[in-house]
Formats: structure tokens, C-alpha cells, sequence
């Protein structure tokens, strides 16, 4: 046997039983309307699940989503998930609509980050209100019709996040046109490889930016890209750091954002949204692309609102009083996540920078001066916090903070401890997982149930999950496949250039029939309904037929002080027939890495896993592959370790590391 999920973690917070929920409501409401009598949370998912299309039309109904037309039929429920049934057929409507329903002077968005700062703070902070944002949106959906912009067109982003981004975004969505955007921080090649596959009329870019203390010019790598985009028609470059060069000239096709815009007057342009079917693509967003061109994911109106509406409304029960800080860029699918939050009328925070410069309380002090009250982080800053002893519960008053979010990578064990005892006692953690393939989350916050340390509360309503073995049988309290066993409406509508869905196909439906497999491993806990997530299942290690992911390990190898991080991946033998465990360790300031530190490795491991779970070779690494988004990449240290070449390296943040992992004398002769 291999992971056992331990059958009653301790609880870290539980939930107010006084206070009524939106998603009580909302389960008061169906039990009414349907009869039943739903009392518990996994009652009530369990009904969303074998009745999704009644749920998911409630959900449509609760969330109150602004429509031109009605549906004819939620979605016809005899198709498996394998053939992608059309949700909501018949119905039109806008995404940007549904975003900017509100009108007011309350503020919508907030934005900051490095390099912006004021003689009394830090980092200055910019407002806009919901009605200045709809007027700014209005001229740039002008703009972009002046240029011939029409529905189904792409527009793209290579840009940092930033209010401008947002607009941008909002605007293309009006029109009806495809958004599809990446971070600065990508390289060239990473660029292309995403962008020339969709054929972008539009690019929005930057002249430079700002991060870890340091100006990076923008403008030679947007030329680099220009060059390999001929379908461009028009390169918009925002001032981003105004006091950088903003010398476009050789950059063909370009025009400053004051020249795009055009706005000579104080006339607002009329906004008009182009009413579209539900499945209308709107984003089109990327595999990661370490193991080959990456795929182009088309996310549709409908399903990405309706899907992102559920999260926020009935699974974080926000309301218009709520203010989101969600630390991503542009490129990772958080970014769109959370954008959306407009919709529920509540406010958003976009920083850009290093989350740790000028200093590493950055966050929290946005948190305190803007009363954030949901931030959003990625597993490793909460870890990198936790090294770096900052106790924000002291230094900082954090009263309006109400939930802290985590994704990216399995959140450990003692990331629970750090923050109910560094942080704040009466938050809700919320480790939320799902990606890029769903723009969504498959598990994640819930005011309704506890937090168990060390797991994800449970799977979010109208998601049929379950972990399965290799025989295609549900287990609990052990490792296994996440799938999904009925659809759901933010599924791809199609990948792009995939004509007969053959990628498509492949990408989800090729190890279980008529069954989405995710590629994640994860433990279901049979008493808690919690979810230990185990890392990617193409990550998954099975020496001597054991198969465990590779979040096990780092469990337990990241919680020494003398280790800053480490990777773990299987070797395998040139014929296949055997495989070991070989783990890199990256060693903090203060750790020495030697004999008796992989003793103790060793030993730990064994007490807290098994014997079987212990790597059969132990090295020390100088760096550890990411990508851009902030994800470790154990496929590209398997692929370098065998000497395979690693391809689209443009999607990792520090490609020249895995130099380091070729030819090892230590891995030769197995």
C-alpha cells in the first residue's frame, strides 16, 4: 500500500453555525423548489452532481446572470463529458456586461507594485471606480472597432497586471472579440510559441517594468515578438514606467496608448455589448508547455462566468463589501479568476512586481491600508514567509482579512500551523485547486465546513470528483487519479487548431472512457470529504510498483530548515523495466548539505511515509526549474536527468538551470 491519509487531521477552523450563507441559501432555495431535503454540505453536493443541469440552471438563477436572451435548454444531460455537451443553448449574452453591471463611484479596482511609490508610502496606490472603469473600457472598445476589431478577432496581451490590462481585456470581451495575454516575464520564443498559433490582430504591450528593485526594458523583446506575429495590424505600447524609454519606432505597426485611444474630448463613447452564444470563445489560454508546443485551451463566455460566479458568490460568499488581492500575472489563469470578481460588484487589487520588494511585508501592508479581506497567494510565498519568520499577526493589524487563498502547489502541512499561528486564528485558509484546463477550481473554499490541516476542504459544488486507481475504481484515504465523471460548463469549448478534437481528446479522455482525467494525483479523505493534493500524475513516481506523488515528499523534505526546496523525479532504466527515486535538494543559507543530512532525509522519510517511498539517490542542485506562473517542473528535471533535450523552455522563469541536471556522474549506470 502506498500514501494513507490519516483519518482525522486536526481541525484548524471551523465554520460560524449562526451565520446563514449565500450557499445556504441557495441550498434552502432547492430544497424547496425541489423537494429534498439537504442538510449538509455533502448532501447538497452530491445532489448538484447527479443533478447538475438543475444546479447549475439554480446557479444561473442565483447569480443573477445579465442575458439578451433566454436559454432553450440548460444542457441535454444523455451526453457523457467525453463529447462536450453545449450548455445553455439558445442563450445570448456578454461577458463584459456581466462584469461591468455596476455603475457607481465605488471602488473597483486598486493597483500597484513595485516602482510606484510615493513620498509617504512605499508604493502608491491608484483607485477606479466601477463607472470609470466602464467610461475607460468604452474608449477602448472604440478604439479597437476604429482598428476593425470584430467579434471572434484575438487580441492579446504581453503585459504586466495592470489596470490598463483589465480595460483591454473587458473591451475585446465586448466587442465579442478572443483575449488571450502572457507576462512580460516571458521570453521570446515563449511568446511565440503561444501566440502565433492564434494569429493576433492586436497586441497590447509595455514599454518596461518593474521588478526585484530593478527597470527591465520591454521594447527589444515586444520588436523580437512583432516580428514573429505577421498577422498583427496594430501594436499598442502603454507608458508602463514612465520614466524608461518609450522610443517605439522600431517597432513596426506601433503607437503609443494616448494614439490609440484617441480621446480628444470628454465625450465617453456609447459601450455597446455584442450579445453572443454561450460557448463563444472568450480566452484562449496554454498547457504549460514543457513537453512540446503548448495547447491553445479556447474558455468559453458562458461557462467561464457562470463557473467563476459559483466560486465567488456561493463558494466565498462575497458580496460588494469584499476586496480580492490576488498576487498572479497576466499569464496565469488566477489573473482571469480573479478579474471576475467585478461581476459580484466587489473590488480587486492588482499588484505587479516582486511580492517581496522593497520588503517582504509588502502584501500585508496593501492588505491593512486597502482592507483587503480575500488574498491570494501561491503555496510557496505562505512557505517563503514562514522561512523568512515573519509574523504578520503581529506586525500588522489584518482586520478586515477574512480568508487567505492558496493554489499553484500543494499547500503542506505546516503552512496550516504558520498561518493559524503567525497569521491570523480566525480566517479561513483555503487551499483551491483546479487550472488552467477549467480556468477554474475543482476544490476550494467553503464557509460551511471545517479546515483540516493539511487538506483542501472539499470538492466545489457541480463537480462529479473522484480519485480513482488503476482499474478505474474509486479509492478513499489513498492515492489516486482525480477525475471528473460528469460535465461541467467551464470545460474547453475546443482547443484551438484541432479541428477533429483529437488533442482534445487525447489531452483528457485517454486513460479512463467517457471520464475526465485531470492529471493530478490526490487522496479523498472517506470521513472529512477533505483532499490531499499529490502533485501531477505525469509526475507520478513508482519505484517497484509503488506509485505516490511527489508532494509526498516534499512534505516531508521541505519541513527541515536547513532545505530551501527540492525536486523529485524518477529515473528509469533505458529498457523501462525498473525505475528509482531521485531527489534534488536546494539547500537554505544556513544548510550544509552532507552524509548525515541525507541520513536524516532518509530516515524521516521512512517514519513519516514508508520505506518504500525513500529516494534510492539523494543530491544536492544550485536552482530548481519553474515556470513563469511559479510551478515546479519535475517533467523537465526527468526529461534532462535521461538526457532528453527539454523543449518550449520559454515557459520556465529559469531555463538555464536544468544545465545542471545533464550527465551526472552520481545517476550513470543504473
Amino acid at each position: 500500500m502506498d500514501f494513507v491519509q490519516e483519518s482525522k487531521p486536526k481541525v484548524m477552523w471551523q465554520p460560524d453555525g449562526t451565520k446563514q450563507t449565500k450557499m445556504d441559501k441557495l441550498r434552502k432555495n432547492i430544497n424547496s423548489k425541489y423537494n429534498v431535503d439537504l442538510q449538509t454540505y455533502s448532501a447538497f453536493h452530491r445532489w448538484s452532481c447527479d443533478h447538475y443541469a438543475e444546479f447549475w440552471e439554480e446557479v444561473w438563477n442565483f447569480t443573477d446572470i445579465i442575458h439578451s436572451k433566454p436559454y432553450n435548454k440548460v444542457v441535454d444531460t444523455s451526453k457523457g463529458i467525453s463529447e462536450n455537451p453545449e450548455w445553455f443553448e439558445g442563450a445570448r449574452l456578454n461577458f463584459a456586461e456581466n462584469l461591468l453591471r455596476y455603475n457607481d463611484d465605488r471602488t473597483a479596482i486598486y493597483s500597484t507594485g513595485e516602482g510606484r511609490k510615493s513620498k509617504k508610502k512605499d508604493e502608491e496606490i491608484k483607485t477606479k471606480t466601477f463607472r470609470e472603469v466602464r467610461e475607460s473600457v468604452a474608449v477602448y472598445a472604440a478604439a479597437l472597432r476604429r482598428l476593425g476589431v470584430e467579434k471572434g478577432d484575438r487580441v492579446v496581451g504581453y503585459i504586466p497586471n495592470c489596470t490598463e490590462a483589465v480595460e483591454a481585456m473587458l473591451a475585446t470581451a465586448s466587442i465579442g472579440a478572443v483575449w488571450s495575454s502572457t507576462s512580460p516575464d516571458f521570453g521570446v520564443q515563449g511568446v511565440l510559441d503561444r501566440f502565433s498559433q492564434i494569429r493576433p490582430k492586436i497586441i497590447f504591450s509595455v514599454n518596461a517594468v518593474w521588478y526585484n528593485g530593478k527597470v527591465h526594458r520591454h521594447l527589444d523583446k515586444l520588436q523580437q515578438v512583432v516580428q514573429g506575429l505577421p498577422d498583427l495590424e496594430k501594436v499598442v505600447v502603454v507608458p508602463f514606467v514612465p520614466d524608461a524609454d518609450c522610443d517605439i519606432s522600431e517597432v513596426s505597426n506601433s503607437c503609443m496608448l494616448s494614439e490609440f485611444l484617441n480621446k480628444s474630448d470628454d465625450q465617453v463613447p456609447e459601450l455597446t455589448f455584442e450579445q453572443v452564444p454561450f460557448n463563444h470563445p472568450l480566452f484562449i489560454m496554454y498547457s504549460s508547455g514543457t513537453t512540446g508546443v503548448p495547447k491553445c485551451m479556447v474558455h468559453s463566455v458562458g461557462g467561464t462566468l457562470l463557473k467563476h460566479m459559483e466560486e465567488h458568490i456561493i463558494q466565498s460568499d462575497m458580496s460588494r463589501d469584499d476586496v480580492m488581492l490576488y498576487y498572479s500575472t497576466v499569464g496565469w489563469m488566477m489573473w482571469n479568476w480573479l478579474v471576475s470578481v467585478l461581476a459580484v460588484g466587489a473590488a480587486i487589487v492588482l499588484y505587479d512586481g516582486s511580492p517581496l520588494v522593497p520588503h517582504a511585508n509588502i502584501l500585508w501592508d496593501i492588505v491593512d491600508e486597502v482592507g483587503v479581506t480575500f488574498l491570494g497567494s501561491s503555496a510557496k510565498w505562505l512557505a517563503v514567509m514562514e522561512d523568512k519568520g515573519l509574523t504578520p499577526g503581529c506586525t500588522h493589524k489584518l482586520t478586515s482579512l477574512k480568508a487567505i487563498l492558496s493554489t499553484g502547489s500543494p499547500l503542506k502541512p505546516q503552512s496550516y500551523d504558520y498561518v493559524y499561528k503567525d497569521i491570523k486564528k480566525d480566517l479561513l485558509l483555503a487551499s483551491i485547486s483546479g487550472g488552467t484546463d477549467i480556468i477554474a477550481c475543482f476544490m476550494g473554499q467553503n464557509w460551511t465546513v471545517p479546515v483540516y490541516r493539511g487538506e483542501v476542504q472539499g470538492f466545489v459544488l457541480g463537480c462529479d470528483m473522484e480519485a480513482w486507481d488503476d482499474a478505474g475504481k474509486p479509492v478513499y484515504n489513498e492515492s489516486g487519479e482525480l477525475v471528473c465523471r460528469t460535465p461541467f460548463p467551464s470545460m474547453p469549448v475546443f482547443f484551438w487548431n484541432d479541428p477533429d478534437g483529437t488533442k482534445y481528446q487525447k489531452a483528457y479522455f485517454s486513460l479512463h472512457k467517457n471520464v475526465w482525467a485531470h492529471g493530478d494525483f490526490c487522496s479523498i479523505n472517506k470521513e472529512t470529504g477533505g483532499i490531499i493534493m499529490l502533485g501531477r500524475s505525469d509526475g507520478v513516481l513508482n519505484p517497484n510498483g509503488v506509485r505516490f506523488g511527489s508532494a509526498e515528499i516534499y512534505n516531508v523534505v521541505e519541513s527541515f530548515k536547513e532545505i530551501d526546496d527540492s525536486v523529485c523525479v524518477a529515473q528509469r532504466k533505458a529498457d523501462m523495466s525498473e525505475e528509482r527515486v531521485v531527489l534534488f535538494v536546494k539547500m537554505a543559507k544556513e544548510g550544509v548539505f552532507n552524509k548525515e543530512l541525507v541520513a536524516s532525509i532518509r530516515t524521516r522519510i521512512r517514519a513519516e511515509l514508508s520505506a518504500r517511498h525513500m529516494p534510492a539517490i539523494v543530491l544536492e542542485t544550485l536552482a530548481i526549474p519553474y515556470t513563469i506562473s511559479g510551478k515546479k517542473v519535475e517533467v523537465a528535471v526527468r526529461r534532462a536527468i535521461h538526457g532528453q533535450p527539454v523543449p518550449q523552455q520559454g515557459a520556465l522563469s529559469n531555463p538555464d538551470c536544468l544545465q545542471a541536471y545533464y550527465n551526472l556522474e552520481e545517476l550513470q549506470g543504473f
